[in-house]
């Protein structure tokens, strides 16, 4: 009896692991196509066509442009720029993170919205409100006689200003779930605080921190609106490169080898990234977010709290302050009267309906990106993957690493004939927004849900639950938080979603961020008012939308 026992179970193990990497597979499958019809094959297309714009391709295209002095210091300071940003961030960000994590206080969840308006901002917008704070004749200027606009300082300043919610929201949601109590244990046996934070609380945030650091890193990496405002003639990045070639000098071949070397550096990172990452991964216990935040005790969390306010209100407050001040310049509201009109106007709608159609587009947006970036974290839930499974983890990041422009333009040249003849269809604008949304998802949910402790999952297995049951009943009420995280960045990246959808979304039916860089590219006043207005709105809309959020994410009635 014991001899049949000890022989089935090992074919019963087997074939349990079959099961498990073949549902790993099937969980695979829409990503996969996803990604491969909506990403790979645009991508592949308009590189291909700039490639062979002269007739011929040989491998010494690549050596004669990155020969090239200028496009060598472009290289040096993508790269470097990229670095020293995402370190500032965190830098700036991580105090912010605990204490939206562990300190409760009043006004946290406005807050909370508020700090993640900067990130769905244009970064047209975002550049235009540096220039006005550092630029010439700007506060900065006008207080203290220093401008910093054509500096590198302002660059920074900026990507901090755009990333601080990717860290703040991406650590402090895992952050929040973390069992302090594992802390204290340690405080107990001797530990001092920073020995305890180092030992336990560190190790423990590693992949969510490694996970905020790559967004970060990848936004920062292929900066376009930022750099090309504020940097001027004297720095620009990949991006910028790629769209100059592309735009104003017409030179595809050039441009293709850009994104090349663009697609191989983001490769090379996200390789690196998922080695490093997967090497610190450990089943964390995880608790209620609701229950960890306590009122500030003693003078250090009070200080930690006062430094945090006050960077928010600097960094982040006033930047937007003066967008809203500059919409309101003109009297009786000329600006927002102005946006009810098409008379003079580059759209054929007012531009005031910009604001449902980027409402309609960022809601389906994100009903793809959280279902397409779901079953791509459930595949990769289990740390015993394959590296097929652990590579196409790598490879969802790489929207973020490619040129807008290179996805835009290849959605037109790509997605044209049948059956996949989608330029004059609505849905176009949405799949483009969930690309980008998709690895907020992956990297949100993914820490919480290899977090979980796969004995739970085990005992419900062997107590008869099938695997939807075993999902809902376990996974679920744990990575809910995250859920939710994953929706709300997938719904705010798609609202100020702007390189790939100024290519494809149709004059009657322009997003928020197109309007915006369309007025500002005009000159006139009036335009520039609109521009500032429709900024304003669109920060409105996102905070309003970011707070409702944020009520049903701390709903513990609420089962999502």
């Amino acid at each position: 009896m014991d001899l049949a026992r000890t022989e089935v179970a090992p074919i019963k193990g087997a074939r349990g692991s079959r099961g498990s990497a073949a549902a790993r597979l099937g969980l695979m499958a829409v990503p996969v196509a996803f990604f491969a019809i909506f990403f790979a094959y645009p991508v592949a297309a308009i590189v291909a066509r700039g490639l062979d714009s002269d007739g011929s391709w040989r491998f010494g295209q690549l050596w004669d442009v990155l020969a090239q002095s200028d496009i060598r210091h472009v290289l040096w300071f993508t790269l470097w720029q990229a670095l020293a940003s995402t370190a500032l961030t965190l830098l700036v960000a991580l105090p912010a993170a605990y204490v939206f994590a562990r300190l409760d206080f009043p006004g946290k969840q406005v807050l909370r919205a508020v700090v993640t308006v900067p990130f769905v901002l244009p970064t047209v917008v975002v550049g235009t409100a540096f220039l006005a704070l550092v630029g010439r004749g700007g506060l900065l200027d006008a207080l203290v006689g220093v401008r910093l606009d054509t500096t590198v300082w302002a660059i920074l300043l900026a990507h901090v200003f755009f990333n601080y919610a990717v860290v703040v929201r991406t650590v402090g949601g895992l952050w929040a779930q973390l069992d302090p109590r594992q802390e204290e244990a340690a405080r107990m046996l001797g530990a001092s605080r920073l020995r305890a934070w180092r030992t336990v609380t560190l190790p423990a945030l590693g992949p969510a921190v490694a996970a905020a650091a790559l967004m970060v890193f990848l936004f920062t990496f292929t900066s376009f609106g930022v750099v090309q405002i504020l940097g001027g003639p004297t720095f620009s990045t990949l991006e910028v490169e790629i769209y100059r070639q592309t735009s104003e000098l017409f030179d595809l071949p050039t441009a293709a080898v850009l994104t090349i070397v663009q697609f191989a550096a983001v490769g090379a990172i996200l390789a690196v990234h998922a080695w490093t990452v997967r090497r610190r991964e450990s089943a964390l216990r995880l608790v209620d977010a609701a229950g960890t935040a306590r009122r500030p005790r003693g003078a250090g969390q009070w200080t930690l709290l006062a430094g945090v306010l006050a960077t928010i209100a600097v960094l982040l407050v006033l930047p937007l302050a003066v967008l809203v001040q500059r919409s309101f310049d003109a009297p009786d509201f000329a600006y927002y009267r102005a946006l009810t009109s098409d008379e003079g106007n580059v759209f054929l709608v007012p531009p005031i309906d910009a604001i449902g159609n980027s409402l309609e587009y960022a809601a389906v947006a994100t009903v793809i990106a959280v279902f397409v970036g779901g079953l791509a974290a459930a595949a990769l839930t289990r740390r015993d993957a394959g590296r097929l499974v652990r590579g196409f983890d790598a490879l969802l990041m790489l929207p973020l690493g490619v040129s807008a422009v290179t996805v835009g333009f290849g959605f037109l040249i790509a997605l044209d004939e049948p059956p996949l003849d989608l330029r004059t269809s609505w849905i176009l604008v949405p799949l483009a927004q969930a690309l980008v949304g998709v690895p907020f998802v992956v990297r949100t949910m993914l820490p919480v849900l290899r977090a979980v402790d796969q004995r739970l999952r085990e005992a419900a297995a062997v107590l008869g639950a099938s695997p939807w049951r075993v999902w809902r009943e376990v996974d679920l009420p744990l990575v809910r938080r995250a859920l939710l995280v994953a929706a709300g960045f997938a719904f705010a990246v798609s609202l100020g979603e702007f390189g790939a959808t100024v290519f494809i979304a149709r004059p009657d039916n322009p997003t928020l961020p197109v309007a915006v860089a369309r007025l500002l590219g005009r000159a006139g006043e009036l335009n520039y008012g609109q521009a500032m207005a429709l900024s304003t709105i669109l920060m409105v809309v996102c905070a309003v939308a970011l707070l409702v959020l944020e009520r049903l994410r701390t709903d513990r009635t609420g089962e999502f």
